[in-house]
């Protein structure tokens, strides 16, 4: 890592939402943006590969929510250490790192219970769109503020994030396969292995067969799960998702009756364990009502609309299904991550799968036509190209 930069304000090619595309939905514009050095408590990192999550797309599209532009999108990633601020001790240039959109601060009453990874300080905001230190971003063209997106802002050459968003890993690991772990990976993972927690031998049910409900179905794969249903409302996804432990499929079109009630003849009364990962109210009563009662627990992934009511009736509660939440698959960025990484280096996690194009930064829009078409998984983007 070239010493000359550190202190220095960077200039790099980045991502922006400029010019023709300061309205939503539009091109992203490859634009010379000037990155200043971290301040106490950040690092700047250089990225090397990056990768298209759906949350970048519906941030892009700004559907649902206030638009904040210009921004620099991005949040799964992995790269290098070019800088440290002040105060920061546990990281030093050269290190190899996953920034994450969520952060671990060690020191809230979130950080420090065992049952939670909700900090306080560094919890995701997606309206905030400059840095905690000063309230300003690190990103500007001719004197102008360019927004920061989730606190990573990855589509660009350089980036500057809060150190507790930020997950120091082994250096030996390939950052063009585990830079997808920064999101949708773990979070569908998690939710299956420190959430729903199936036992070997056991039968669960993935609701959405997109890449954070093939993740999960991998965390049903690896705990041991004897039958996993993949249900989704498009067929074309049952082929794919085989190779990801999905066992059976259930498409909810070709019933004339609900779906849990499917699952639940199936499986003589329901599945032991159910991950929702779609984001619709309807799968998400459904993933609950189609646990076996007695032990049955379902785990919601996907975000609802934000009028949306969930509707149950009370005797599911006291038949005892359980529903819970989570939020990152319930992993602490920087304790966890690596652990997971880990895992990957051991083969006991398979990523490759997931990565199903690959593009040059140059050609990142391409990246967008793949997901909005729903041709891809992951589309890995190299920053050096």
């Amino acid at each position: 890592m070239p010493s000359t930069t550190v202190g220095q304000v960077i200039r790099c090619k980045g991502s922006s939402i400029r010019c023709l595309a300061w309205e939503a939905g539009k091109p992203l514009v490859i634009e010379e943006v000037e990155v200043a050095p971290p301040q106490a408590m950040e690092v700047r990192l250089k990225i090397l590969f990056t990768s298209l999550c759906h949350t970048d797309v519906y941030f892009w599209e700004a559907k649902g929510q206030t638009p904040l532009f210009p921004r620099i999108f991005g949040h799964e990633a992995g790269g290098i250490v070019e800088s440290v601020g002040e105060g920061v001790t546990d990281l030093e240039p050269g290190d190899h790192v996953l920034p994450v959109f969520t952060g671990e601060c060690k020191e809230c009453r979130h950080c420090k219970s065992e049952e939670s990874n909700m900090c306080d300080l560094l919890r995701i905001n997606t309206d905030r769109g400059v840095m905690l230190n000063d309230g300003k971003s690190r990103f500007s063209i001719n004197g102008q503020p360019i927004y920061h997106f989730v606190g990573t802002s990855t589509f660009s050459e350089y980036t500057v994030v809060h150190v507790g968003c930020v997950a120091k890993i082994n250096p030996a690991a390939p950052l063009d396969k585990v830079c997808v772990l920064s999101c949708g990976i773990s979070t569908g993972l998690g939710a299956t292995l420190n959430v729903a927690k199936p036992g070997k031998g056991s039968t669960v049910a993935i609701f959405g067969l997109g890449a954070v409900g093939l993740a999960a179905a991998e965390g049903a794969r690896m705990a041991g799960a004897s039958r996993i249903i993949g249900v989704d409302l498009n067929s074309k996804r049952f082929n794919e998702a085989k190779k990801f432990g999905v066992t059976e499929f259930v498409n909810p079109k070709d019933h004339g009756k609900p779906v849990q009630e499917v699952i639940a003849e199936m499986t003589g009364g329901g599945v032991d364990r159910s991950v929702e990962c779609t984001g619709n109210i309807n799968a998400m009563i459904s993933a609950y009502e189609c646990v076996h009662d007695g032990w049955g627990v379902a785990v919601l992934v996907g975000v609802p609309n934000k009028d949306d009511a969930f509707k149950t009736h009370p005797m599911n509660v006291l038949n005892e299904k359980t529903l819970k939440g989570t939020f990152f698959g319930n992993y602490k960025p920087r304790s966890d991550l690596p652990l997971v990484v880990e895992k990957y280096m051991n083969k006991e996690l398979q990523l490759e799968k997931f990565i199903t194009h690959e593009v040059p930064f140059s050609e990142i829009n391409k990246a967008f036509d793949y997901m909005l078409r729903g041709d891809s998984l992951r589309c890995v983007i190299r920053m050096d190209a």
